[in-house]
């Protein structure tokens, strides 16, 4: 009976035992059960479902450039873990949630200390959240009650089912409220700290971890005191921790909390408004800025118009050869300032260029074989086809090579060009390399497409000015990181290369001279223009890095007297370079298409040797493809048989003799020929050696050619001009001449003192005292002149 019982006893406890172990399991599965149904029947929100973020355009490096707030006037700015210091993550984690990594979204020992505390104190001390269990809270806000905490308790497991723990800490990186309109730790690092979330102190990263557990209480900018004695408790744990060393600490709690509250970023408005104005981006719009290269440019446009004219704006684009992406966008000076028309975009206004355009004729002309380097132009006055333009300062410069009417930017030689090489051509040229020029009204290329009569905008002409340090290609520029690099062969690289050491060769004017020599970083190829009328001045910049394009004037369009772009913008050009990020750079390396040569003036051509008679000057030039194009036909000699001249001469008298003439042993002479009006800017030795020898009389004929002429009356060669009787002042002189085509112009020691139509005369009062050379050049290129000694004692009595 006894051993019955025995069994039967053990028999129910094994029968108990197995009941228990079975209702583990249930224990266990059912409540992940119940979990699982409640998390389907009540999914979590969405993230962000119902919390947009503000729209904002970034710098490359994160930093909001410009940014509108959502539709409820909330500052947000997207952001993830790794754009935040790491300070910042460490002060968070260990002051708010040492075991976040490791918990399930709760931790039990915090949720029983804060109801322990409740139950004795009878009130809420801490809410015992973990990280998860705040962010759930953003998500699907909840009363202080049992029951809201048992809700934010279910939201913080949903959490952690769905998402992970970066995941999850990225969305508190983003929602955390941090006071009045500000939710994020980046809105609130900008709007109280005034720098990215990436960029912290030790005493900074402590001070945002602290802040959103009272986000109105603490604010900085309204109660610096508080929230400094909260930083200062989360340092004493961060040390207690051993997180931060003590010392750190210490210098940490030195720092003062700065009362300052600025949540709106102003630092590329108008690209902003530029690249949201088709629509508000769901997520921030990356671009391809350098925040601190910005910075730097924005305050050196405000301080340059400063000492502007009224209404004067400027603009700015800075380009990275590279790959075409802008680094640095200004479009007005002041974007408030609406007497200087802050909120017009001038990068992409249409503007006349000026004189910018010349250097891609002189790249094309080096393509086409008309010219070399050194090419002998003209710069003396004629007339196109009735166009008769002249140089920004009235003046004109004689003979040139084409890299000094490039750098002078004088406008006869490159109408001449442009003629030669086509407007049509050029026009489609540039449209091939994605220069675009707009024409007035219905109008088509011409000959004043050269000197401005187009429109283009600043963006379209710096991507144009790039292809001179790249190879060649040109492109469209590029103001997010989603832009494709869209290029097209504009030049070719030795066009480009030449011309762009063209341009280097005018030193810059701010700089002592050989100072390049000690810093090539601040080498630059530039070139400036100046629309009719002065409404535009601009300079464009190439270094080896990068493209800068700037823009000065009214936005209206009314002129600005006085202002041009060696003045105005080029002084801006020179201090932008001066703010380009530095490198060990050096000059790059001419392609295989290009070479030095040794040429000749007046032919152009390389010498025939050491001694070459027809070799007047010697210069060193850019040659492309091997090719050295001689010295272009002169305009104005309508009887161009060619340069050099073959001419048979008396060898007794040296004088030019015909075929036919009556003389048996004719001595042949080659003679190399200036443009015809190159002789008012000659020294004789070059007029005689280039001067056709007149006929001899022996050839019984007075002339076998006869030119135009044009002579001087009044004065005589080497006459002396002295003041009336006991007058003070220097003489007074007519200008007046016989013969001459069209205008005439008067030149005293090569300066342009009048221009008058033929027939007529002009009075004309000496300067200064000396030995002088007047000259006077009609358009077809004859000229005489007369040297004259002028005597007196004060030219302003």
């Amino acid at each position: 009976m006894k051993g019955y019982r025995a069994n039967r006893l053990m028999f129910s406890g094994a029968i108990k035992t197995s009941k228990l172990i079975w209702l583990i399991p249930v224990a266990v599965i059912l409540p992940l059960a119940v979990f699982l149904l409640a998390d389907y029947f009540f999914p979590l929100p969405e993230p962000g479902s119902d919390k947009g973020f503000a729209v904002a355009v970034v710098a490359e490096d994160g930093t909001p450039l410009r940014s509108f707030p959502d539709n409820r006037g909330v500052w947000r700015y997207p952001v993830r873990s790794g754009d935040v210091s790491p300070l910042y993550l460490e002060a968070l984690i260990n002051y708010e949630d040492r075991w976040f990594r490791w918990h399930p979204g709760v931790n039990p020992v915090s949720l029983l200390r804060s109801f322990y505390l409740y139950l004795e104190t009878g009130r809420p001390v801490t809410g015992g959240s973990t990280l998860t269990m705040q962010a759930a809270r953003i998500l699907d806000p909840h009363s202080r009650t049992v029951r809201g905490k048992l809700k934010q308790i279910f939201r913080a497991l949903q959490l952690e089912l769905h998402y992970s723990k970066d995941e999850i800490l990225t969305l508190y990186l983003n929602y955390a409220p941090f006071g009045g309109p500000i939710e994020g730790v980046q809105a609130a690092s900008y709007a109280y700290l005034g720098r990215p979330a990436a960029e912290l102190s030790h005493a900074e990263a402590a001070l945002l971890a602290v802040l959103p557990q009272s986000p109105s209480r603490l604010r900085p900018d309204r109660h610096p005191d508080r929230a400094t004695q909260a930083r200062d408790k989360v340092l004493a744990r961060l040390a207690g921790f051993g997180v931060w060393d003590v010392e750190v600490v210490r210098e940490a709690r030195l720092e003062k909390v700065a009362a300052r509250f600025d949540p709106r970023p102003m630092q590329a408005p108008l690209l902003a408004l530029r690249l949201t104005k088709g629509g508000r981006p769901v997520q921030a719009v990356r671009t391809f800025i350098d925040a601190g290269l910005q910075q730097a440019v924005t305050e050196a446009v405000q301080r340059h118009v400063l000492a502007a004219p009224p209404r004067t704006s400027a603009a700015v684009l800075i380009v990275e050869n590279e790959n075409l992406a802008v680094r640095a966008y200004v479009g007005s000076a002041d974007f408030f300032d609406d007497t200087r028309f802050g909120h017009v975009d001038m990068v992409r206004a249409l503007r006349s260029p000026g004189s910018t355009l010349k250097p891609f004729l002189y790249a094309l002309a080096l393509e086409e074989g008309l010219i070399h380097s050194e090419s002998l132009l003209m710069d003396a006055p004629f007339s196109f086809y009735g166009y008769r333009p002249a140089n920004f300062g009235e003046g004109f410069a004689g003979p040139v090579s084409a890299g000094e009417a490039l750098r002078r930017s004088l406008n006869i030689p490159a109408v001449d060009l442009l003629d030669r090489l086509g407007p049509a051509y050029f026009d489609a040229r540039l449209r091939q390399g994605g220069l675009y020029l707009r024409y007035p009204g219905r109008g088509t290329p011409n000959l004043t497409m050269i000197l401005g009569g187009v429109g283009v905008t600043l963006a379209d002409l710096t991507g144009a000015y790039a292809s001179l340090a790249r190879q060649g290609l040109a492109g469209v520029v590029r103001y997010t990181v989603e832009t494709p690099l869209r290029e097209r062969r504009l030049l070719s690289p030795g066009a480009a290369y030449i011309v762009r050491r063209m341009l280097e060769d005018q030193p810059r004017p701010d700089l002592p001279a050989g100072r390049l020599n000690l810093d090539h970083g601040r080498q630059v190829a530039w070139k400036t223009g100046t629309s009719y009328g002065f409404r535009d001045a601009w300079a464009l910049g190439v270094t080896d890095g990068f493209t800068i394009g700037v823009w000065v004037g009214r936005p209206d369009g009314t002129p600005s007297p006085g202002q041009y772009g060696r003045a105005s913008a080029a002084p801006l050009l020179f201090s932008l370079v001066d703010c380009l990020p530095r490198g060990r750079s050096q000059p790059p390396a001419a392609p295989a298409s290009v070479t030095r040569r040794e040429v000749c003036w007046p032919l152009g051509t390389p010498p025939a040797g050491a001694d070459d008679p027809l070799c007047h000057q010697k210069r060193m030039a850019w040659i492309l493809d091997e090719q050295t194009p001689p010295t272009l036909p002169d305009r104005n000699d309508h009887s161009w048989l060619g340069n050099p001249v073959l001419v048979q001469v008396n060898p007794d008298t040296g004088l030019r003799v015909d075929a036919d003439c009556p003389l048996k042993s004719p001595a042949a002479r080659t003679i190399a020929r200036w443009p015809k009006s190159a002789g008012p800017w000659l020294s004789p030795h070059l007029k005689k050696a280039s001067l056709i020898p007149r006929l001899d009389p022996l050839c019984r004929r007075p002339v076998s050619w006869v030119p135009e002429t044009i002579r001087i009356v009044e004065l005589q060669p080497g006459t002396i001009l002295r003041p009336r009787g006991a007058e003070t002042r220097l003489p007074t002189v007519t200008l007046q001449a016989l013969g001459g085509r069209g205008r005439l112009f008067w030149f005293l020691d090569g300066q342009l003192v009048a221009e008058v139509e033929a027939g007529q005369s002009r009075l004309y009062q000496f300067k200064k005292p000396g030995r002088h050379r007047l000259t006077v050049l009609d358009l077809a290129g004859n000229y005489d002149e007369v040297e004259v000694t002028v005597l007196g004692g004060n030219p302003d009595a």
